[in-house]
């Protein structure tokens, strides 16, 4: 099947790519801003093609040319922070090449599969009777980037049942794993103490609210997730995708912490603090299950495990 990934170059659409690649009987196409391939293990293996997707016409041109079977709809600004920073520019990357794919599936008639991918932050402002999060729970977005999500989905449902474009949309929550942006917690804490290790920092550990708990999912757990769905999701459909476990942020630290011999301080940053936080997020993947049969392969503290060497080997390169 030929696939096109949307955000290539993203930290889900690297791993996503090479889930293909190893499964084999995918023809892999990958779409950036950039003509370039971060990833030098995808070289040669991935054919990438260039567009800004709030283009509409350089979306259209990329789509006549590649022609995907399934579209794994993954670009898009991704930061909660960021998006506070700027929201008007996340509600457009967040909606507008979402539209533009929808609308040229309908121009061209184009027969395409395409995996829609959103957040648990939909869901926002939870409340105690709602856990675990199911599909049916009251959407009450608490970020410009939750707000943005919810736009998208709308926007897929809105087309399946107007146009019967084949969409699917997945809910993922919280995932990890190396190479994710040290903008996200655990990569975060992780390169502060793969700097520490090196003297490259004091040894203090800034951190924002520790007291939070998320559904942790390695971030190669979701993309066979999403790789499951494109073959068995029915159509018009949304779909959580999460471990079902609850863990709590300082936990995540103190396992890091615990896999470094250095001798680090942890100090709060008001600046790391979030404007609203939920305290705890936790995921009902039933649906999920049901459809396709997903299970999490990875263990969190594999993990974290991988994520903290990810860093050291980043820092020592950058050092040498």
């Amino acid at each position: 099947m030929r696939a096109l990934i949307t955000g290539i170059n993203g930290f889900v659409g690297g791993h996503l790519a090479e889930y293909l690649l190893q499964v084999g009987g995918w023809e892999v196409w990958g779409l950036d801003r950039s003509s370039n391939l971060n990833l030098t293990s995808l070289h040669g293996q991935v054919h990438v093609v260039s567009a800004d997707l709030a283009d509409a016409e350089a979306t259209a041109q990329v789509l006549r040319t590649v022609r995907p079977e399934v579209i794994f709809h993954l670009a898009g600004q991704a930061a909660v922070p960021e998006s506070f920073r700027d929201p008007a520019a996340t509600l457009a990357t967040n909606t507008l090449g979402a539209l533009h794919i929808f609308l040229t599936l309908i121009a061209e008639k184009l027969p395409c599969r395409v995996i829609v991918v959103g957040t648990s932050e939909e869901y926002g402002q939870i409340r105690p009777e709602d856990l675990p999060l199911r599909e049916e729970a009251p959407l009450r977005p608490t970020s410009p980037y939750g707000v943005s999500k919810v736009a998208q989905s709308l926007l897929a449902l809105q087309y399946h049942l107007s146009h019967h474009l084949d969409l699917i949309r997945v809910r993922p929550f919280t995932h990890i794993g190396p190479r994710q942006s040290d903008r996200f917690v655990t990569a975060a804490f992780a390169r502060q103490i793969a700097r520490i290790e090196l003297g490259l920092q004091e040894p203090v550990m800034r951190v924002g609210n520790l007291t939070a708990a998320r559904d942790f999912t390695d971030v190669r757990d979701i993309v066979r997730g999403y790789v499951l769905l494109a073959h068995h999701g029915q159509a018009g459909e949304v779909y959580n995708l999460g471990s079902g476990r609850a863990i709590m942020i300082r936990d995540i630290l103190e396992a890091l912490l615990a896999q470094s011999h250095a001798q680090i301080a942890v100090e709060p940053d008001p600046s790391l603090m979030r404007p609203i936080d939920i305290p705890l997020i936790s995921c009902d993947a039933t649906k999920l299950h049901a459809a396709t049969g997903w299970q999490p392969h990875y263990a969190i503290e594999a993990t974290l495990a991988d994520i903290l060497n990810f860093w050291r080997e980043y820092e020592r390169a950058t050092q040498a």
